[in-house]
């Protein structure tokens, strides 16, 4: 399977009395290997991103285990044709999605509490990570909040213009 976008997979689930039961991640579906694996709970109303790791670049694949997201990936590579598109999705409970390299990801928690798992396949490097604002005007992105609850890092983010101007080169 070749990914370059953003693509979101349902997974099949196997349901009986107690439950379900549902595979993640197969390796050998996504062409990569994960390094580490990370969670965040986020409350209702709460935005994280848009980051990305500008010098060691991931891949993440992200599982929504409890809740609902309304998540945003943004083309950030300065080569492609889709330079600078917006690629939205709601994910649930259940819903995965494969985000490539040079895409800038963030999502808004939709329900009481939102609960996501992360594989990415480069480790965190705090010196690499950078953030672009979720309300530039420039992106004009529909998020579902108009007052989200942002950590104070991120209501530091960058401009997308700060971004292009800083980042083109890199």
């Amino acid at each position: 399977m070749k990914l370059n976008l953003p693509k979101k997979i349902k997974a099949k689930r196997f349901l009986d009395n107690r439950g379900y039961f549902q595979e993640c991640f197969k390796e050998k579906k996504f062409k990569f290997k994960p390094v580490f694996t990370a969670i965040s709970c986020s409350k209702k109303k709460v935005i994280r991103g848009l980051h990305f790791q500008n010098k060691f670049k991931q891949k993440i694949f992200i599982t929504v285990l409890v809740g609902k997201i309304f998540d945003v990936c943004i083309d950030i590579d300065f080569k492609s044709k889709n330079f600078s598109k917006i690629y939205t999705n709601i994910l649930q409970e259940g819903d995965m999605l494969y985000i490539p390299l040079n895409f800038a990801h963030g999502f808004a928690g939709m329900d009481k509490k939102n609960l996501i798992m992360y594989q990415f396949s480069n480790y965190h490097d705090k010196s690499s990570e950078v953030g672009i604002r979720h309300n530039d005007k420039e992106l004009k992105i529909k998020w579902p909040y108009k007052n989200p609850i942002l950590s104070e890092k991120d209501k530091k983010n960058i401009s997308f213009e700060h971004f292009k101007i800083n980042y083109s080169n890199k």
